[in-house]
């Protein structure tokens, strides 16, 4: 096991932002009128990225770190 110590804020290094900008990119950007509706339409949307595009959000140039 290695440990990478982190910038205290560095999105660029963090696979899960990748993904927070893909959902925050293709989910409509009307607020739902529900929490329940908002959690439907991310989750429906999740849905829909296979294993091979989350699994290139660990692909990038500085994530490449995480696949040590």
């Amino acid at each position: 096991m290695k440990l990478f110590f982190l910038p205290p804020y560095a999105p660029e290094f963090n696979p899960t932002e990748l993904l927070d900008q893909d959902v925050h990119t293709h989910v409509p950007r009307h607020r739902p009128p529900t929490l329940t509706q908002l959690i439907a339409t991310t989750i429906g949307y999740l849905a829909t990225r296979t294993t091979h595009i989350i699994s290139s959000y660990f692909n990038g140039e500085y994530v490449a770190y995480t696949l040590i």
